[in-house]
């Protein structure tokens, strides 16, 4: 493995789950995050997996390695096109059945998604916007990171074992979402693996890539209100049921 490679998958690995994990607990600690405040997180977030993102382009491209292994490409339009319906149809359920689930559960008890859907979420039309800038950063970025530089290395690593390639892409992404505790390091690598497994299927990012934007926007948008409406109903959620 090229020793650049070896630092990026270092600093995967290490600091950007120690970094997450300390920065949203600083968050989590204030009493109340002002509008500033969640318009600058989400610039610091995109700035920074852009600049991520140009770095693993960048050290790809004088390894020789073209854009096709990374994923960035369509090598079966149909196959990609299908799969990109079923994927966005699969996180979306995930996704609404999970805030359901949390919803029938009082608010002291509904964990870190809860204070994020209170201090890190949109809470207005023009952080809506802002938020959803974010998530398409997010989705390409990541995708390009994990799924993309990080599956293709440890593939290549392991001698060409697709298997290899798709566990350490998972382990890896998992552990960027350790702020998201216990429930959410096993969803996400859950979710990783599943991505992974599609990425190896197609050889393409861009499902992928539709279905990260509409799982990210669709609990940034979703979440705040319902949350809000446990809230004013004093926590319990029966109350917001039976509203």
């Amino acid at each position: 493995m090229p020793w650049d490679f070896a630092l990026i998958l270092l600093f995967l690995a290490t600091a950007v789950p120690i970094l997450g994990r300390r920065r949203i607990r600083q968050l989590m600690q204030t009493p109340k995050t002002t509008k500033r405040d969640r318009l600058a997180l989400y610039a610091s977030t995109a700035i920074f997996q852009w600049i991520a993102a140009a770095l693993i382009l960048w050290r790809a491209h004088a390894h020789g390695i073209v854009p096709a292994s990374l994923g960035i490409a369509i090598p079966n339009p149909l196959l990609s096109l299908a799969v990109s319906a079923v994927l966005v149809a699969l996180v979306l359920t995930n996704q609404l059945l999970a805030l359901k689930r949390l919803s029938l559960k009082p608010l002291d008890s509904q964990g870190i998604l809860a204070q994020m859907a209170a201090k890190v979420f949109p809470q207005d039309n023009s952080e809506r916007l802002a938020f959803s800038a974010l998530v398409v950063t997010v989705a390409i970025c990541e995708e390009l990171i994990y799924r993309g530089f990080g599956q293709r290395v440890f593939q290549d690593v392991s001698g060409g074992v697709v298997a290899a390639g798709i566990a350490g892409s998972a382990v890896l992404f998992a552990l960027a979402h350790l702020y998201q505790g216990r429930r959410g390091l096993i969803s996400t690598l859950i979710i990783g693996a599943l991505f992974s497994g599609v990425r190896a299927w197609t050889g393409s990012l861009i499902p992928l890539i539709i279905a990260h934007f509409a799982m990210d926007l669709t609990a940034g948008f979703l979440a705040p209100a319902r949350f809000r409406a446990i809230a004013a109903s004093g926590g319990s959620p029966s109350r917001v049921e039976s509203s």
